[in-house]
């Protein structure tokens, strides 16, 4: 497995070493031990999946306090592009965002960890989204940031007129104005 780095250090891209022949490929996708040794020491609780199509948009969504999750994103059909916001109050990063493209063919993986929104577009016609959180939902701690916040400046590479959002997506406050934030702990 191999880790890259992104502009906001605790945020990772995990790229698997991919075993291909005749047959098809094989890839060990998740290792507990090599992921504690290489990421972060995180043990994963509840897996996830999501089928959506072209133009939708999930997201931004946390989970704050002892409720807060770390999650381990990928693609398994289709292609997004997914999003990693510090909302953490006092972070040197507190606002800033990764993007990293996510799609079945780069079996790419992000680690997103605690204290960051989260969210992805749909890119291709279909998507099988997938992913790991470290702590299970908990309603009463969620919080969410408004996609397009102008502010974070995230280009969604979905034209406006075509996104599609849920009626909760589509009605998060902007970052200065969200109550629920993490803290940054050091």
């Amino acid at each position: 497995m191999k880790i890259l780095n992104t502009a906001i250090p605790e945020v990772k891209i995990l790229e698997p070493r991919l075993f291909e022949d005749a047959r098809g490929y094989f890839f060990e996708s998740f290792n507990e031990r090599l992921f504690a040794e290489l990421v972060a020491p995180v043990h994963f609780v509840q897996d996830n999946e999501s089928r959506s199509s072209y133009g939708v948009v999930r997201g931004l969504h946390f989970q704050c306090g002892e409720a807060a999750q770390a999650k381990l994103v990928r693609v398994i059909r289709g292609r997004v592009l997914d999003v990693a916001v510090d909302v953490r109050r006092g972070s040197p990063t507190f606002g800033q965002h990764v993007a990293v493209e996510l799609t079945e063919d780069n079996h790419r993986q992000l680690f997103i960890p605690r204290g960051f929104a989260h969210g992805f577009s749909v890119l291709s016609e279909e998507v099988i989204f997938q992913y790991k959180c470290d702590n299970y939902y908990a309603p009463e701690a969620e919080g969410a940031i408004a996609w397009d916040d102008p502010a974070l400046g995230i280009d969604w590479r979905i034209p406006h007129e075509r996104v599609i959002l849920s009626a909760k997506d589509s009605a998060h406050p902007r970052l200065s104005e969200a109550t629920k934030l993490a803290e940054y702990i050091r």
